[in-house]
C-alpha cells in the first residue's frame, strides 16, 4: 500500500484539540462544532484556543486531512487486499465496499470531508490526489473514476440521511453499482494498471 502524505504538523496541544474536536463532531455533528464548546470540552476559555489554531476553519481543516487519511488509507488496503486474493478480487467491488464501510463509520467526519467546497490550501499537499487514487487505480480511466466516486458519495449521503424506502436491500443496490462499473471498465477496454503503478 503506498504511504499516505504527511500531515500538516500540530504541537502536543493542538493534536489534544482536534481529538477532542473529532468526538464533539462524531457526538453532536458540525453545526455543534464551535470554538466555544470545544473549549468548554477541553476546559478552557474559548481565546486559549486561538494559540493553537488561527479559526474554527483551521479547526475543520485538520479534521478533513484526518478523514481524508484514513479513507484513503481504507481504500489502498482494501485495492491491496483485492489485488493479492487468489484468485484475485474485483478492485471496484473492494474499493466501493470500503468506502461505504468508512463512511458509515463516521458519518459527521464523512460528510465534514465530503460536503460544501474542500478547503485545499489548507490540506497537506498531495493528500487529496493520494486519497482519491483507488478510484482511479480501481476504473483505469478518470472520468470513470470520478463518476464512480460520485456514484460511492451519493449512496453513502442518501444511506446516511435514510432516504432509501424500508426494506430496499442496500447490499444488492452496491452490489448492482459495482457490476455495472465494472461492465462499463470492461466494455470500454480499459486496462488495470499494473502492480507497478499501485504500489
Amino acid at each position: 500500500m503506498s504511504t499516505v502524505p504527511e500531515l500538516s504538523p500540530l504541537t502536543s496541544r493542538a493534536a489534544e484539540i482536534v481529538s477532542a474536536a473529532r468526538v464533539l463532531l462524531e457526538e453532536e455533528g458540525r453545526d455543534a462544532l464551535t470554538v466555544r464548546a470545544l473549549a468548554d470540552r477541553l476546559g478552557i476559555r474559548a481565546p486559549s484556543l486561538y494559540k493553537h489554531f488561527s479559526d474554527k476553519a483551521a479547526v475543520e481543516a485538520a479534521l478533513m486531512e484526518r478523514g481524508l487519511a484514513e479513507t484513503g488509507a481504507a481504500l489502498h488496503a482494501a485495492l491491496d487486499a483485492a489485488r493479492h486474493a487468489t484468485p484475485p478480487g474485483e478492485p471496484i467491488g473492494a474499493v466501493l465496499r470500503a468506502y461505504r464501510r468508512i463512511g458509515l463509520a463516521h458519518p459527521n467526519l464523512y460528510r465534514l470531508t465530503t460536503s460544501g467546497p474542500l478547503p485545499r490550501q489548507r490540506l497537506a499537499p498531495g493528500l487529496e490526489e493520494w486519497a482519491g487514487t483507488p478510484f482511479f487505480l480501481a476504473a483505469g480511466e478518470p472520468y470513470l473514476a470520478q463518476a464512480l466516486w460520485s456514484f460511492a458519495h451519493g449512496m453513502v449521503i442518501l444511506e446516511l440521511d435514510g432516504r432509501y424506502p424500508d426494506g430496499s436491500d442496500l447490499d444488492r443496490t452496491w452490489a448492482e453499482g459495482a457490476h455495472a462499473f465494472t461492465a462499463r471498465r470492461l466494455r470500454g477496454g480499459v486496462e488495470q494498471p499494473g502492480a507497478e503503478a499501485q504500489g
